[in-house]
């Protein structure tokens, strides 16, 4: 059965309202160093060990090192500042990106799994990862940087709150 055409009118694609945990910024930090602190120490390691490729390998130690340096210092500023969310009792939301943005909203008819995720950095940081899973091409929404017990009251809000919506999620 679907949904009244009225209740989808109503459900409009809005900028969230809640921000990330401000650690967040650190857990950002960290995976950019995690992802090109290596590169960097490779080309690094390269240009120190062979010397015939050092006209090509600066270039490698250069990128490498301006890479490094903007996923550690601007990008999570960016990111903080771009990352919103918020549930409601029709719908989550969430705006997502730093240089690509992205706005996505669920219906909470739609929503088949909620999950709260926390990898290694984020256990460190007492952050968690909120996906919610929806029958949608685009699948899950992943709402990142909450605090770990916000993540769980919120997984419990909506898993309850989906389980009382009608539809059938697909």
């Amino acid at each position: 059965m679907n949904a009244p055409e009225h209740a989808i009118s109503e459900l409009t694609l809005r900028p969230p309202e809640n921000p990330v945990e401000r650690r967040a910024i650190g857990w950002w930090m960290l995976q950019s160093l995690a992802g090109s602190g290596p590169v960097l120490a490779a080309a690094i390691t390269g240009y120190a060990l062979w010397e015939a490729a050092r006209p090509w390998l600066i270039v490698a130690v250069a990128g490498s090192a301006v890479l490094l340096v903007v996923g550690v210092t601007i990008e999570p500023l960016l990111r903080y500042r771009v990352h919103r969310w918020e549930t409601t009792d029709e719908a989550v939301f969430a705006r997502t990106g730093w240089l690509v943005r992205e706005w996505r909203a669920a219906p909470l008819s739609r929503v088949q799994t909620v999950d709260a995720v926390q990898g290694p950095i984020e256990q460190l940081l007492g952050l968690s990862t909120l996906r919610v899973t929806t029958a949608s091409s685009r699948g899950a929404i992943d709402i990142c940087g909450l605090d770990k017990e916000t993540a769980a009251r919120v997984a419990a809000e909506l898993t309850r709150t989906a389980q009382l919506t009608p539809g059938d999620a697909t």
